[in-house]
């Protein structure tokens, strides 16, 4: 097992670690290594991740908190090879990002990576169970096979008994269940959740980092990022950011504090990445 890591700023800003207890030389699937992702903004230049250092590991359970504009989205798009670094480094299960063809970032989100948006993205007029078949068919998966797979899928977050429904015909959280097991059918290792439970209310929203939590005892990595304390104390890890610096990570409950002794970054120009 890997050390407790807790990450304070320097002065600089950047994210400074110090790691306690035995390392492990098992590969970590995520490493970054410096990342910047830099826009322009009219005659602006914005630093959405300014200098960015961090690992995750297998089966990890990793919040990204923060105050709108802090970069949180921006590195869980870079994370999902959605956008790319100005700058830095990022290995992704042994593989340099960076120097990959579209081609290959394309198959990597496909197989390697499921992505669950606070909005859902479900087909209106499909089923639940033919929405979570969907991606199968674009894989090439033959008929018999999508079938078992829905079946598993949907029975996996509790809505075996849903599958002939519309999403019209689903509450928010069922909705969102339904984009969990679609982002799944496809067995990827890493779960990213953008805002998972932004839509729902606290109930449901605790139903659905439930579902998350089962996935993630079953050894599922997941990265998610959310507004709310009390979503974030149920990972294993938080990362806190602010202006495009991490500016602590840990345990949830320590890495809250440490984030409040840092200080204030102030507001980025407007129009910057979130």
């Amino acid at each position: 097992m890997s050390g407790a890591t807790t990450v304070l700023a320097t002065p600089a800003g950047r994210a400074s670690p110090v790691t306690t207890g035995p390392t492990t030389a098992v590969r970590d699937p995520i490493v970054l290594e410096d990342v910047s992702r830099v826009y322009r903004v009219g005659d602006s230049e914005v630093r959405a991740l300014d200098h960015v250092t961090t690992r995750i590991a297998h089966g990890d359970f990793v919040a990204i908190m923060g105050p709108s504009g802090s970069g949180k989205s921006t590195l869980l798009q870079v994370l999902g090879c959605l956008d790319s670094p100005t700058s830095g480094r990022y290995v992704l299960e042994g593989d340099a990002v960076e120097r990959l063809p579209e081609a290959r970032l394309a198959e990597i989100r496909q197989r390697r990576i499921g992505f669950v948006f606070q909005s859902y993205h479900l087909i209106p007029r499909m089923t639940a169970a033919r929405n979570v078949e969907l991606p199968l068919i674009l894989a090439g998966v033959e008929p018999g096979e999508r079938h078992r797979r829905v079946n598993e899928a949907l029975a996996r977050v509790g809505l075996a008994g849903r599958a002939s429904h519309r999403p019209d015909q689903l509450s928010g959280g069922e909705r969102q269940r339904v984009a969990i097991a679609r982002a799944l059918i496809l067995r990827p290792a890493i779960l990213l959740a953008d805002e998972p439970t932004g839509n729902l209310d606290s109930k449901t929203g605790e139903e659905i980092v439930d579902t998350l939590e089962a996935l993630h005892h079953e050894g599922l990595t997941i990265v998610l990022v959310t507004h709310d304390p009390g979503v974030a104390a149920r990972a294993h890890r938080l990362l806190r950011m602010r202006d495009g610096h991490i500016i602590a990570q840990g345990a949830p409950e320590e890495a809250m504090l440490a984030g409040d002794e840092t200080g204030a970054g102030g507001r980025r120009p407007a129009g910057a990445p979130p």
